[in-house]
Parts: C-alpha cells; structure tokens; sequence
C-alpha cells in the first residue's frame, strides 16, 4: 500500500505560466535565476520508509526552498512543480533551455546500515560543455586529476554544504564528484543535494517535522547566495 505522506503538512503546488517562464528567461544580472529540480516523482517514488516517499520530500523542499529564493530577490524555475514523472534528460534540457542560472537537485538518501547519516553534496567534475581553467579566486575548488575539471559546480557545491552543515548540525558528509546524469549533462553551474537518510531513525524523524524542512531549504538557499555573491563580486571587479 501506498501512503503519501499523510502525517506531513506539505506546501500548496505552485504552478508556472508560459509567461513567468519566459520572464525569467530574461537575465537580471550574474546568476539571476535557479533551477530548482525534485528529485523522483510520478511512479518513481524513490527510497520509501514506512510510507514515507522521497519524492514527497523532494518536492516539498523544492517549493520551500523556491520561496526562499525569490524571498531573496532570484527567480526560480522547477523541473518539476507537481508529483510527475519527468526523465532526466528532459529535466537537464529544460535547465540548459535557461541562461546565467544554477541547478540543484534535491534528493534523500537510503543507506545499507541504519547508522549511515548525515547530508552531503554532489557536483560532477566532468560536465556538459564545461572545461574551465583553475579560478584561484573561487573558493572550495582543488585540482584532483589530470582531466579538466568542472571549479564553478565545485564551488557551489562547497557552500551548499557548508550552509546545510551549519544550519542544521547534521554529520558532515562533505562534497563528492559523481557523474550522476542530471548534473553532468546540464551546461551550468549544477550539484545535487542528499539531505538525510530515510534509513536512519533520527533522519527521519527529523524529515517528519516541517521546521526542519524549512531549516534544509534554507540552508541550501543560503549557499546559493554566498556562491552568487563571490561570483559577482569577481564580475564587478573584471567589469572595472
């Protein structure tokens, strides 16, 4: 049986008209708008724990970290905004469709042991039409082979965590280079965001509240913006 998540207030469904999508096609300014991706949906729920669906999570998450963004002044794009099944490649085209933007995907994690714990984010070193030379003034970047290497998801991977981290004392599971398809084939700045482990009591029983939901969004949005602000703070100082 199948139980949507009937204990957890989950936020109303925000939906996209033709017009809001080409409005924020438009650029305001270095990275003016997120791409926001929830992770599963449709008949792919994802990990399940006793009713308990990842894709119910991801999308609430997604919404919530939506307002938090354009609380903030960005605007903000959902791959997707309704519990539907959307593939990969079309969720890494809709994004690559944007421009001057970043993507996040939200997903939970299950684990082999119910002792596994913690979040942790992903970026891919090697990603669609990106090949750029080591920034020395981008934080949270290393040189770790020979191929090129992908320093702006880096990054962005580096504050994300860093804001989850502190904001919500979860163990740190730290950054991690994985081809995972939806961020190595979009053309932007793009990592993926494990937020806690349906496997482990005390995720979970964390997941359940809407208080840490929201401290998750959050977190996430606090990441994107310290990333936005050293990346215009660069693009100010070339443009002097």
């Amino acid at each position: 049986m199948v139980i949507s998540f009937v204990w957890i207030q989950l936020l109303p469904r925000q939906l996209e008209t033709d017009a809001d999508v080409g409005e924020r096609r438009r650029s305001d300014g270095p990275l003016s708008l997120v791409v926001i991706d929830a992770g599963h949906g449709g008949q792919d729920s994802g990990a399940i724990r006793d009713g308990v669906l990842e894709k119910d999570l991801t999308l609430d998450v997604a919404q919530r970290l939506g307002q938090v963004l354009r609380a903030n002044g960005l605007k903000t794009i959902f791959t997707r905004p309704a519990d539907e099944y959307i593939s990969l490649a079309k969720r890494a085209a809709d994004a690559n469709e944007q421009r001057d933007c970043v993507f996040v995907s939200i997903h939970f994690d299950e684990g082999t042991r119910t002792a596994a714990t913690g979040v942790n984010t992903y970026y891919a070193m090697r990603q669609r039409g990106k090949w750029p030379q080591l920034p020395s003034w981008l934080p949270f970047v290393q040189q770790v082979s020979a191929e090129p290497a992908n320093f702006e998801s880096q990054s962005l991977a580096g504050f994300v965590q860093q804001a989850l981290v502190a904001r919500t004392r979860a163990v740190d599971r730290g950054t991690r280079s994985e081809q995972f398809y939806v961020i190595a084939n979009v053309s932007h700045p793009a990592v993926l965001v494990e937020g806690g482990f349906l496997t482990n009591d005390d995720d979970m029983k964390k997941l359940r509240t809407e208080d840490y939901r929201q401290q998750l969004a959050q977190a996430i949005g606090d990441g994107i913006m310290h990333y936005r602000e050293i990346m215009r703070q660069h693009v100010g100082r070339n443009d002097d």
